[in-house]
């Protein structure tokens, strides 16, 4: 792909100063596109990041997405200093550790989750995707061109016992992705959910993991290449689509890479 190819985009990527969010940023920001990354807390996190994308093409903006006022305050951000709002990736979450520091290893069940850590999780996980969606999509609108893509994870953790509520939370994130779908059919506006494939290296992980099984991590760059296909005009008219980056090869055409990525399973937008 050419360094130039999102020259002009602007992109908004929430949780953008580790993991997943970061690989997204610096992916991005490499292509040519401007970037907002925002951090709820760890503005360091963010700020490093801006300073790594080089050439200023990277923003970092502390924001938390569970905030209807941070949220417009981002979208305003992008508008007012780039005139535009291209893409908008939500990725900000809240994991597992927050319920149980432990749960890979001695996994908690649903009802002894403290309620504040739950609402935590829901609020971040689930509001806050609607939330950014909400304020992002009228300028999108407008424009006639938008790409949302929400970050999700593989449907069997989703079922995975112990794993409330961040499990239901991704579960009600692919819910919103093929609602609004529907609800911006025609706009030029798409809604995507995009994932990693498989246990990916972030803070998600528990500090305390033994190297053999970090060793096993897929590395969080591996999310880049379907994401810029999805911020560019390439993947027009595809909406309502789940990919999986594990299953995006880099040996064929985009399109075939594309097409091998989806993984939609019963989720696809109906069509007609």
């Amino acid at each position: 792909m050419s360094g130039g190819r999102l020259e002009g985009k602007v992109a908004i990527v929430t949780g953008g100063g580790r993991g997943l969010g970061r690989a997204m940023v610096l992916g991005l920001a490499a292509a040519g596109a401007r970037v907002l990354a925002t951090a709820a807390r760890e503005a360091a996190e963010v700020e490093a990041v801006a300073v790594e994308s080089g050439n200023g093409r990277a923003v970092p903006v502390t924001a938390d997405v569970a905030r209807e006022e941070d949220c417009a305050r981002v979208v305003a951000t992008a508008l007012d200093r780039f005139g535009r709002l291209d893409m908008l990736i939500n990725n900000a979450g809240r994991g597992m550790k927050y319920v149980n520091p432990q749960f890979l290893t001695n996994p908690s069940r649903f009802w002894e989750t403290d309620p504040n850590v739950w609402r935590m999780v829901i609020d971040t996980n689930v509001n806050g995707p609607f939330l950014m969606a909400r304020a992002a999509v009228p300028a999108m609108i407008s424009a006639g061109y938008g790409r949302i893509v929400n970050i999700s994870m593989n449907q069997s953790t989703m079922r995975r016992a112990g794993f409330s509520p961040y499990g239901p939370s991704k579960a009600a994130l692919e819910s919103e992705t093929i609602i609004w779908a529907q609800d911006l059919d025609g706009t030029g506006v798409t809604v995507n959910a995009l994932l990693p494939g498989g246990a990916t290296l972030t803070g998600m992980i528990p500090e305390g993991l033994p190297q053999k099984d970090r060793d096993g991590l897929l590395d969080p760059s591996i999310i880049v290449p379907p994401l810029l296909w999805l911020a560019s005009e390439a993947s027009e008219g595809v909406t309502g689509r789940r990919l999986d980056a594990s299953r995006w090869r880099g040996d064929v055409p985009e399109a075939e890479a594309a097409e091998a990525a989806m993984d939609d399973a019963g989720w696809l937008v109906p069509s007609g």
